[in-house]
């Protein structure tokens, strides 16, 4: 029995056909370019395997075996298969036909893939060079895939892709720097928040900013059943086209994922209005500039009634998006600035009227440097539409809470459980955590910076002076022994 192909090794192979792109184009960009490929070998490797057990299932009967395969997931045209790029490999437009490939592939898949190629240029001369330096990469970027056998009897289990697929964003984000923060949450951190928010089997979950859907996998995963509904909606084009795929890799065929701006143009309706979800959460972009402010209190959708945040400054905006699209049992958790937590003005009377209709359940102080992009340090709000007569507020100092990692700080396990076990415990902690009665939060002037409620003061020891002087006097001792020997050496050396 041969052996099969591990998640490791996916790993290692894709990671090295990244070398054909790096130095041309950044990580932003040619992460598209690598995990569209992968995309594509995976479901034309699928698909190979597929027909191969049907001719055998139907001794060879084409019709038969083409009438088998209109049911498969994905339809891969035999002229658009990966197999039929490799063989084209040494054409003089090879971009074009990578291209022409990816079209063929949208339209005999129109119900899941409409679009998901648009942004996805592999013949573009601005990001790959001109056709001959473009012709080599590519064939480059065919080659080291042809060597990944993806077939399902292949592969050591049925999530290797979609993890690897995740496992690439992961390391595309850290190659990104700066701009990793628009499609991607550190896993961490998304592992965190997807259970502060309790998700159960059967709910409705969403991600009104959701990247490449690595957050709403987390919520999948912690509810650990396919019997969730995944909803999101993303801004950028390309990284929506990712998330698309993202959730194919996972075998969340049925996941609802919308393209374009969600404060501006929310795309997850129902019968005209928005939809209501059990579970939403979010890492929108912080501070956005110029979010839609100028036209929110004409929304339609009466989202922003608790006030209109400023221009220069979304965070808020996301938020009540965010607690208008809950039902009535329906939790959110949302990471965000600090500055959401003490800001004045309009934000200031926004956090009072979330405070006085009692939907803040807990915030939660993260370490600095865990996100890609910024060094500081972050917060997680959760909302509860369901918190009854309770209208206590959880606060949590967690800025401590992290590992030092090779570019930034990570959360470990041990500092999930901590957190999480704090909250669901909804303890005071010394010095870590605070459970705030309404009363207090008000004389704070709804204030909810985290060190008014969480003491974490450590006094210095008081100085024993008249120690310390003896202990000084005894160096100074030494020191003068030290130096007469010194002199004695000196002396006896003649100088």
């Amino acid at each position: 029995m041969s052996k099969k192909l591990t998640q490791q090794e996916i790993n290692n192979q894709v990671w090295k056909a990244c070398d054909t792109f790096r130095g041309t184009i950044d990580a932003t960009q040619y992460k598209d370019y690598i995990l569209t490929m992968l995309f594509i070998k995976y479901i034309s490797d699928v698909n190979k395997e597929k027909r191969a057990d049907y001719m055998d299932k139907y001794n060879g009967d084409i019709e038969r075996v083409e009438r088998a395969m209109k049911h498969e997931r994905f339809k891969v045209p035999e002229d658009s298969s990966f197999e039929h790029l490799y063989e084209s490999r040494n054409a003089d437009n090879l971009g074009e036909l990578i291209n022409i490939s990816l079209e063929n592939i949208e339209d005999a898949n129109r119900s899941k893939l409409e679009k998901v190629f648009r942004n996805i240029d592999y013949n573009s001369e601005p990001n790959l060079g001109q056709t001959k330096d473009r012709n080599r990469r590519l064939k480059h970027l065919l080659t080291d895939f042809e060597v990944l056998d993806l077939r399902p009897s292949n592969l050591e289990g049925n999530d290797i892709i979609g993890d690897s697929y995740e496992y690439l964003i992961a390391n595309f984000a850290s190659d990104a720097g700066k701009k990793a923060g628009e499609f991607y949450t550190p896993s961490q951190v998304s592992t965190l928040l997807a259970k502060l928010v309790e998700p159960k089997e059967g709910d409705r979950v969403c991600d009104p900013t959701c990247g490449s859907g690595s957050l709403l996998l987390k919520v999948a995963d912690e509810i650990g059943s396919k019997n969730v509904a995944l909803n999101g909606q993303e801004l950028n084009g390309s990284t929506w086209a990712l998330a698309r795929m993202n959730m194919f890799l996972h075998e969340m065929d049925n996941a609802h994922i919308e393209w374009g701006d969600t404060l501006n143009n929310p795309l997850l309706k129902e019968n005209d209005a928005l939809m209501k979800f059990d579970v939403v959460v979010a890492n929108p972009p912080f501070s956005l500039d110029k979010w839609g402010a100028d036209d929110a209190n004409a929304d339609r959708y009466n989202r922003f009634h608790r006030g209109v945040p400023p221009k220069s400054k979304g965070d808020y905006a996301f938020v009540t998006h965010m607690i208008e699209t809950l039902n009535e049992h329906g939790k959110a958790g949302v990471v965000l600035p600090h500055g959401v937590l003490f800001r004045g003005s309009s934000e200031g009377k926004i956090r009072e009227q979330l405070i006085k209709e009692n939907l803040l359940k807990a915030v939660i102080g993260l370490p600095a440097n865990l996100f890609f992009g910024t060094g500081i340090p972050a917060t997680i709000l959760v909302f509860d539409k369901n918190k009854g007569d309770n209208t206590d507020v959880l606060f949590i100092d967690a800025s401590n809470e992290f590992e030092n990692a090779k570019n930034q700080n990570k959360l470990s396990d041990a500092n999930i459980d901590k957190i999480f076990t704090t909250y669901k415990n909804w303890e005071t902690v010394d010095k870590y955590s605070y459970v705030a009665k309404l009363e207090e939060i008000k004389e704070n002037d709804y204030n909810l910076n985290i060190p008014r409620y969480v003491d974490t003061f450590e006094e210095e020891e008081p100085v024993d002076i008249k120690a310390t002087q003896e202990e000084i006097k005894a160096i100074k001792q030494q020191i003068e022994a030290v130096e007469q020997k010194l002199e004695q050496h000196l002396a006896a050396l003649g100088i």
